[in-house]
């Protein structure tokens, strides 16, 4: 836990770095987005086509694919490959491929069961001597099996089948068991000597249908013979019936004839009075309710009642009616039949428990589960005991012999529990002994709290994992180990409250931090180092820890939240300036202007000034489109400004035109007044009309040669020769400052200047030392050489016109 990454902190540095990404990584990202568009429309075109699934799969970078993919894989041999492939690569498909083998290993496992169903029922069809138990067996079987459709059909025909002979036999033994009955009633029925001897005859023919029956061999052993004894019995009975009925019928007529001839002879003494028979003892009350209890618990089923009622009338005899002597013989006789059936089917019972116990130790149980089966078997005979007599020693020895040997692996089993529950306890007490000597330690010394930290959790992690010991036993050593693990660390749980004191400062003052200051995620950084400095030097209880740690995480995560959603905010806020930049270069790009040149480049500066304006009141952009979009804007405003040095171009080019040919007409002018007085007459409005043909030029050249050229025109009114004079005059100082102006401009003044020029640039290097002032600018000089009055030569107006055309540009530019 305290080994965490600040990962928020990480987050936004990796949004920069995305923000930042170069193109060759933008292209990768483009590529890898193309791939999983790709395979993303494979996947969804499938259509339950397994193997082209698995391939994707195995083939397939992105999770997301890889798990639509799985969802058409349903075969096991393909399961358990993308199985292998994903295990320790892509976790979701490989539970998704585990449920489903699980839950087809499962259906096979259900299927075997309800197979193993099917053919014991197949198995006991087949069987002559078929019990109820084995049914009711199988059909305990059949509904721990989940649901199997294809052997559900199969198994019910089985299954009447065998719910068919299990009705034939009940029927069949009923059928004989009434008969019986009907038997031993035959004698005492009081039928007419015909009908009963033909009703025992029917009796005997229905004997040899009973042995021919399907389900004979299933009856009770004795069932058979007991009809056959009871036959016998009443054919005996009837045969004695009759002997009796033709001795009683005998003439009584002879004796009765000799006392009547005897009489007359002697006188007959007078006839006695028979005597009256002596009136039986009453019958002893209780014995008559002991037997009404007899016939209750018989017909209740309660053998043992029965059999308890019936050794009381046997202990307390009395002389009984012939009726109830009758009454009596037929209860006991119903109590010997009852006894002789418990005893059968409680022998028959005993049997299958027997063999049912005998096939515990193949069935694998859990030992826990193997006791309980054993105990409830030996439950099991006690209750047989009780209901239908004591077993024969035989068939107890042998279940007993039985019982124990399946029982032994649970026993051997439970010894050794026990065994291991004494080496327990005694493990429990060596660790006891061992915390009370750390805790003795720990107080005399003064251990490091973070190792008695360590080692109490070493201590309940090796209490935890003793095991089972016996339960009063275990209170006892509980309570010793609470108490040493106490003592020893109440050093630490002091410590342990002063640090948990320092995490709530700690969360606190993350919880007070303001999201937009600037400095928060490095106080926050320095806060999550504290805290991790904290946590290594001693930490705290886990649940304890987790919960402050958790704490400390929800107010670092509500910081991110927020400074996101701010970071989203002013992303948004980025992208509408970028927005509004890219209107203001689109406005820019088709920007045209019309009109005169003047009009236009106030147009233009304006634009310009608007947009400048306009662009700096936009703001920020998002860092990836900022040189982009900047290199636009340039772009657009460079192509204005284009614009506009165009016009000044045409414009400047216009008036180096104008400037050269004023000054030109000013030249002419000059020449024509420098040649002599008998020359052509100068027409003055002719020279005015040709000036003012010509355009305005800027305002200080127009005045400069605007005055030199009326200094012309003034002069034609009479001073003609003084003004030639003065044109002559100025004719070398012109040289002089056209050369001067070469070297200014750095103009090349030909070889035959070459020792001039090399002078001038001495004195003009002299001047500008002595002066310690700024030398005048080449506009200026040529400014002033523009209005000086003097004659020039081609050469020279040559070299002022080169002069123009260098200084002009250069004023241009």
């Amino acid at each position: 836990m305290f080994d965490f990454i600040f990962k928020r902190t990480t987050d936004q540095a990796a949004d920069q770095q995305a923000a930042e990404a170069t193109p060759e990584q933008g292209a990768a990202a483009a590529a890898s987005a193309s791939r999983r568009e790709e395979q993303a429309q494979r996947a969804a075109a499938l259509a339950g086509d397994e193997a082209a699934a698995v391939e994707l799969i195995l083939q397939s970078e992105f999770a997301g694919v890889r798990l639509a993919a799985a969802e058409h894989v349903q075969s096991q041999p393909q399961l358990e490959r993308v199985l292998q492939a994903m295990r320790n690569t892509d976790r979701r498909v490989a539970k998704l491929m585990q449920g489903r083998l699980d839950a087809i290993r499962y259906q096979q496992a259900e299927q075997q069961k309800a197979q193993a169903c099917l053919e014991l029922a197949q198995r006991l069809l087949q069987d002559e001597k078929l019990t109820p138990n084995q049914v009711a067996d199988l059909d305990r079987q059949w509904q721990i099996t989940a649901a199997v459709p294809a052997l559900a059909e199969p198994y019910a025909a089985a299954r009447a089948a065998l719910a068919a002979r299990l009705e034939a036999q009940v029927n069949l033994q009923r059928t004989i068991i009434d008969a019986m009955a009907a038997l031993r009633q035959l004698p005492s029925a009081g039928l007419p000597p015909e009908e009963a001897q033909q009703a025992l005859e029917r009796h005997a023919a229905a004997q040899a249908e009973y042995q021919q029956a399907p389900e004979h061999n299933a009856l009770p052993k004795h069932l058979l013979s007991d009809y056959a004894q009871a036959l016998e019995q009443s054919r005996a009975a009837l045969s004695a019936a009759s002997q009796r009925a033709a001795a009683a019928v005998e003439p009584e007529a002879a004796p009765a004839a000799e006392a009547a001839a005897e009489a007359p002879a002697a006188p007959a003494p007078a006839a006695r009075e028979p005597k009256k028979p002596a009136a039986p003892k009453e019958t002893d009350k209780k014995f008559l309710e002991t037997l009404d209890a007899m016939e209750a618990a018989l017909e209740q089923g309660l053998l043992h009642a029965a059999a308890d009622h019936d050794k009381w009338l046997k202990e307390h005899k009395t002389r009984l009616t012939p009726a109830q002597t009758d009454r009596l013989n037929h209860v006991r006789a119903e109590l010997k039949r009852l006894g002789d059936w418990a005893r059968w089917g409680g022998n028959v019972s005993r049997e299958e428990l027997v063999k049912a116990v005998e096939e515990l130790p193949a069935l694998g149980l859990a030992m826990s589960e193997l006791a309980k089966k054993v105990g409830s078997m030996r439950e099991r005979w006690k209750s047989l005991d009780a209901v239908s007599g004591h077993a024969p020693k035989s068939l107890w020895e042998r279940f007993d012999s039985a019982c124990t040997a399946a029982y032994a692996p649970a026993a051997a089993h439970f010894k050794q529990l026990a065994d291991e529950r004494h080496a327990n306890a005694a493990k429990a007490q060596a660790l006891i002994d061992e915390t009370r000597n750390m805790a003795a330690a720990a107080v005399a010394e003064g251990a490091d709290l973070k190792n008695v930290a360590a080692a109490g959790q070493r201590l309940r992690q090796m209490w935890g994992r003793l095991g089972t010991i016996d339960r009063k036993e275990k209170r006892k050593l509980d309570q010793a180990f609470d108490k040493a693990l106490a003592q020893m660390l109440a050093p630490l749980a002091e410590q342990r409250k002063i640090e948990t004191a320092k995490r709530e400062l700690l969360i606190a003052e993350a919880e007070q931090m303001q999201p937009g200051d600037r400095h928060t995620l490095d106080h926050l950084r320095r806060l999550q180092e504290r805290w991790q400095e904290q946590a290594k030097a001693l930490p705290l209880e886990r649940k304890a820890e987790q919960a402050l740690w958790q704490r400390f995480r929800a107010a670092c995560d509500a910081i991110f939240a927020k400074r996101k959603e701010s970071a989203h905010a002013a992303d948004h806020e980025r992208k509408a300036h970028l927005h509004a930049r890219e209107a203001l270069c689109k406005e820019l790009e088709t920007a045209t202007f019309s009109g005169e040149d003047k009009a236009q480049l106030a147009a233009i500066a304006k634009t310009l000034r608007d947009a400048a304006a306009a662009w700096h009141a936009a703001g920020a952009v998002p860092r990836a489109s900022e040189a982009r979009i900047q290199q636009r804007y340039q772009a657009a405003v460079a192509a204005v400004q284009g614009q506009a040095d165009a016009i000044k171009r045409r414009a400047g080019a216009a008036q180096a035109n104008a400037l050269r040919d004023k000054l030109r007409l000013c030249q002419a002018l000059e020449s024509a007044i420098g040649t002599p007085d008998d020359g052509p007459a100068i027409d003055g409005a002719d020279w005015q009309s040709r000036w003012s043909a010509l355009p305005p030029l800027a305002a200080d050249y127009e005045r400069a040669l605007h005055g030199r050229f009326n200094a012309a025109l003034g002069a034609l009114d009479g001073k003609r020769g003084a003004y030639a004079e003065q044109l002559e005059r100025n004719r070398a100082k012109l040289l002089d400052e056209v050369l001067r102006l070469e070297i200014v401009a750095g103009v090349d003044s030909g070889a035959e200047f070459a020792r001039e020029r090399l002078k001038m640039q001495v004195e003009v290097l002299q001047s500008s030392l002595k002066s310690g002032q700024k030398p005048q600018s080449a506009g200026s000089a040529y400014l002033q050489l523009c209005a000086m009055p003097a004659l020039a030569d081609d050469r020279t107006a040559s070299r002022i016109e080169q002069l123009f055309r260098r200084i002009g540009a250069a004023e241009r530019a």
